[in-house]
């Protein structure tokens, strides 16, 4: 066998072993993986990766700024000066408030999301399981409406509540890689 037809064999060889290895991936690994890429382009700041699963923040991305329009209500203004696509002009986010909260909604204001400045990076300072919970059952922590009962009013997290603990745990982790936002936090309404 000549060097040239050993090389061509060698190189089939290789590309079917190559291809072998994609097609052992299952349908929905191959798509979560494109969602956890498109997740970590469209994130409109810049994120902590270091030590962290790139896949798994890139999934809460997606989920975030894709699915979930977290954006929209926990940002304020949610988009830049220039940059608002219901006005006709191309989609910029407010990334210095970027899920800082601010937004009113009556009587209820959203909530910072971003993560507190400490070594645990937790998002608006809650531990997973808090978090989890509060996507869950809508549990709100902080009691800031107590007339209104325990649970959040405006949050959809009956929504939130439908989606699985991967889910929510992609989300929480990509919470934890953005950039804090200091706000002034939202009044207490008094109880009546």
């Amino acid at each position: 066998m000549s060097k040239k037809h050993l090389f061509a064999v060698v190189a089939v060889a290789i590309l079917l072993i190559a291809a072998a290895g994609l097609t052992a991936q299952s349908p929905d690994a191959i798509y979560q993986q494109v969602r956890a890429n498109q997740g970590l382009k469209m994130a409109p700041v810049p994120l902590a990766l270091e030590g962290k699963d790139p896949s798994l923040i890139g999934y809460g991305s997606y989920l975030v700024n894709a699915v979930g329009g977290c954006n929209d209500c926990h940002t304020s203004p949610s988009y830049a000066t220039g940059g608002d696509p219901f006005k006709g002009q191309k989609m910029v986010v407010n990334a210095a408030g970027y899920l800082g909260g601010g937004q009113t909604f009556g009587p209820f204001t959203s909530r910072n999301l971003t993560p507190e400045v400490d070594k645990y990076n937790r998002p608006a300072g809650m531990t997973f399981d808090e978090f989890l919970m509060t996507m869950r059952t809508g549990m709100d922590h902080d009691n800031l409406h107590p007339q209104m009962g325990p649970l959040l009013q405006v949050m959809p997290w009956p929504a939130y509540a439908q989606m699985t603990d991967y889910d929510i745990r992609a989300i929480y982790e990509y919470l934890r890689c953005i950039p804090p936002v200091t706000i002034a936090p939202p009044p207490a309404t008094p109880a009546p």
